[in-house]
């Protein structure tokens, strides 16, 4: 497993913080997602064997916001 952090920009609300839950767990290979509203920030563990980086960003802007 790793673990990255991402950054999102535009969510302002904890349905937003689920959208994003929802959309990284989504993402085949995922072990672990923890999303923070304050910092603004991502941190998922994931298997790198199954997906990668673009994979769960893409996740993030398929479900309406900028990951970086």
């Amino acid at each position: 497993m790793e673990t990255i952090q991402i950054n999102i920009e535009g969510m302002s609300c904890n349905g937003c913080v689920n959208s994003v839950t929802n959309a990284l767990k989504g993402v085949r290979g995922v072990n672990s997602v923890e999303v923070s509203l304050e910092q603004k920030r991502a941190t998922v563990s994931f298997d790198p064997a199954q997906c990668g980086p673009a994979q769960l960003k893409a996740a993030i802007e398929d479900a309406g916001f900028d990951a970086a």
